[in-house]
């Protein structure tokens, strides 16, 4: 399972520590719609909609997603089909499957991940 690194110096207005996972979708849990969030959210469930967050997107091994999502970084284990925007990095660890566009100053697909579509890799 990926490590999660102290992403931001500090959190404006509220509590939340480096690193620290505010919320989880975990196995067997499914979720439709539009999902927002501070902090870091884990997906082990299945989720179809929207995300979007200015913090981290953690999505497990056995995970479902199909989803459009915007976030500062976001860690793939699962499978997702969509598009991802991140604006400081996406990392894919095996045995992540993703279908769809990444568009990232930073990528990174480890050896065994099966990835299906385009990658873009805009300048800061």
């Amino acid at each position: 399972m990926a490590e999660i690194e102290p992403i931001r110096e500090s959190y404006s207005n509220n509590d939340i520590q480096q690193g620290q996972v505010t919320a989880l979708l975990d196995h067997g849990a499914e979720f439709e719609g539009r999902l927002t969030f501070e902090g870091t959210v884990r997906i082990g469930g299945r989720f179809k909609g929207e995300i979007f967050t200015n913090d981290t997107l953690v999505i497990n091994p056995g995970a479902k997603v199909d989803a459009q999502i915007e976030a500062e970084n976001v860690i793939i284990s699962g499978e997702v089909k969509g598009n991802i925007f991140a604006r400081r990095r996406v990392i894919m660890h095996p045995p992540a499957s993703f279908k769809g566009t990444v568009t990232t100053p930073s990528l990174r697909i480890d050896e065994g991940v099966v990835f299906e579509g385009a990658s873009y890799m805009p300048k800061t």
